[in-house]
């Protein structure tokens, strides 16, 4: 599998955000990610980091 999963970096630590990332796209400044299970949710932020070895998205709030 190639998904990954989105975490929110808050206060040093990074929190559950999306499991199963299949897309993720920027849309009008925004993040807009769809798991694999067909759930959606649009992220006010920025992406801080993609980690493809280790299948991991890190958001961070504006």
């Amino acid at each position: 599998m190639c998904e990954a999963n989105a975490y929110v970096y808050e206060n040093g630590k990074e929190i559950l955000y999306l499991e199963s990332v299949d897309i993720l796209r920027p849309e009008a400044g925004k993040i807009y990610l769809k798991s694999l299970f067909g759930e959606q949710k649009v992220f006010d932020g920025a992406v801080r980091e993609i980690s493809l070895l280790n299948h991991k998205i890190v958001l961070e709030k504006k």
